[in-house]
């Protein structure tokens, strides 16, 4: 039986390794020229992280499925004795210490001291003497155990995503104390099964919970993946996150590069020439995020595609933007537009012509759009008429930072250039007077407005992907020539992966 049981889990680990060659991925000769987003997870974070694997532990050892036990022994004149382990289940367990170690280019390794785990049955036996007379007995049975478990969990590139194999795992047996119930069984019997039980009992305890903790390992990496892909889908605009190359595992840091290209409809993204390198990023935050330019070019290209780059103004955010000043230029511009019309019976539209470019330099995120304005006045009783159309050239400068739950964006350096402007009140165009002013009016306050809008669906959006149930702690949002890095310290959730486990498996 134990060789049958030792054949059968051989067989399985070469269907295993199997699985894994054949789903190999294969990357090209540059391993980051097609980095779209990289992240990387320090050692600080996964210690952080550890604290919750101690709940996993318990769950895999909760859900392990333990088979019954059959056998026979021969007795010096009692003659053969059968014999059957039943209903084997965890009863009791706790977990004394976990630590985590980064092997270079090798593996994560866990260490699980002292699990106290109590487990119990029922023991069938019964055997024929040598008279031909039989007996057969059942006892509860109840067995402490004192467990080491170590495991060594790789991270490997199947079907161009991250996957965990955590088959590399050992439990290491300190106790094992068999009480049978009441001990009131004969002490022979007692002392026949003790030591054979508990061997059978650790190769079972073995297969059966390493199996579990590496189908978890597995749940764990796919559920982590679903949260990234989540959080980067916004109805029909989505980025691809497939592995762009193998995971990276190092003393001091874990490390995953994906191409990042944006999915929308028929919309193609092609990207081969990325600025990533691992050198890029430091090792003194918990977590960091890389994104390539191209990533928010891609982006910005999708939303124009859906319609997205657009806005409404009336009532009295209307009446915001354009008395920014108690001026005479000011009255008169507002009266040539106007006509005398209220602000609640005005509408201005805004939209973007093209497809905005996005430049990140030091000094910030760049942008650059074509976009057309027009205002339509509702006067009582009269048709509605447009009373102005003006499209411009806009380019300004944004820094971005995260505190309190809350993105900020910031306009610094801006600069307008109209490239065609009709206003009824002027149908000459040289009134320079209502140019100036509305430029004015753009930069002071038009452009802030465009950003005011901006945040709060930005915000909406990350805190329907669950951002604001971390704990970020001192993000900084560090922009270069071609890319952006997010760096930051985090609280991880109390029992957000036990909570995770319990409702899927």
């Amino acid at each position: 039986m134990l060789w049958v049981s030792t054949m059968r889990r051989g067989t399985v680990g070469i269907l295993v390794a199997l699985v894994h060659t054949l789903a190999a991925c294969e990357f090209g000769p540059f391993p980051y020229s097609a980095t779209g987003i990289a992240w990387r997870m320090t050692k600080p974070a996964a210690l952080l992280m550890n604290q919750e694997t101690a709940q996993v532990i318990q769950v895999a050892f909760r859900n392990a499925k333990f088979p019954n036990i059959t056998g026979e022994r021969a007795v010096r004149f009692l003659g053969k004795v059968a014999y059957g382990l039943t209903n084997i289940q965890l009863n009791n367990l706790s977990i004394e210490q976990s630590e985590v170690e980064l092997k270079e280019n090798d593996a994560i390794d866990i260490t699980i001291k002292n699990v106290m785990a109590i487990f119990k049955g029922t023991l069938n036996y019964g055997y024929a003497g040598a008279w031909f007379l039989q007996l057969f007995h059942s006892v509860d049975f109840e067995i402490e155990s004192s467990i080491d478990l170590q495991l060594n969990i790789k991270l490997m590139c199947q079907e161009d995503q991250v996957a965990a194999d955590a088959s590399d795992c050992y439990l290491t047996f300190h106790r094992l104390t068999l009480h049978l119930q009441g001990d009131k069984e004969p002490g022979w019997i007692k002392q026949l099964f003790t030591d054979f039980i508990a061997f059978t009992l650790k190769l079972v305890l073995k297969s059966e919970v390493c199996k579990e903790i590496n189908i978890l390992a597995q749940v764990l990496a796919n559920f982590i993946q679903e949260i990234a892909a989540n959080f980067v889908q916004d109805e029909d605009i989505r980025l691809d996150i497939s592995l762009a190359s193998v995971p990276l595992i190092k003393a001091n840091y874990l490390e995953s590069h994906h191409k990042g290209l944006v999915q929308y409809k028929n919309y193609s993204d092609v990207f081969s020439d990325s600025l990533f390198s691992p050198s890029l990023l430091s090792e003194s935050r918990m977590l960091y995020f890389w994104l390539s330019e191209h990533i928010l070019n891609s982006l910005a290209s999708a939303a124009f595609l859906d319609k997205r780059l657009t806005l409404t103004i009336t009532g009295e955010k209307l009446q915001a933007l354009f008395e920014i000043e108690d001026t005479e230029a000011q009255r008169r511009a507002v009266e040539m537009i106007f006509q005398g019309t209220s602000y609640n019976d005005s509408v201005a539209k805004v939209w973007s012509l093209a497809q905005p470019q996005i430049s990140l330099q030091p000094e910030g995120t760049v942008v650059k759009a074509l976009v057309a304005a027009e205002i339509s006045i509702f006067p009582p009783g009269k048709e509605p008429l447009m009373v102005l159309y003006m499209e411009k050239e806009i380019t300004v400068t944004i820094q971005a930072a995260y505190a309190e739950k809350k993105l900020h964006l910031h306009p610094l350096d801006s600069r307008i250039e109209f490239k065609a402007f009709n206003c009824t009140a002027d149908p000459s165009g040289n009134d320079e007077s209502i140019r100036n002013f509305l430029q004015k009016m753009i930069l002071v306050t038009g452009i802030p407005e465009v950003i005011s809008r901006i945040q709060p669906t930005l915000i909406s959006l990350m805190n329907s992907k669950g951002l604001h149930l971390f704990e970020i702690q001192s993000p900084e949002i560090i922009t270069r020539k071609g890319y952006l890095i997010v760096q930051l310290d985090f609280g991880f959730p109390d029992h957000l992966l036990l909570d995770f486990f319990e409702k899927t498996l």
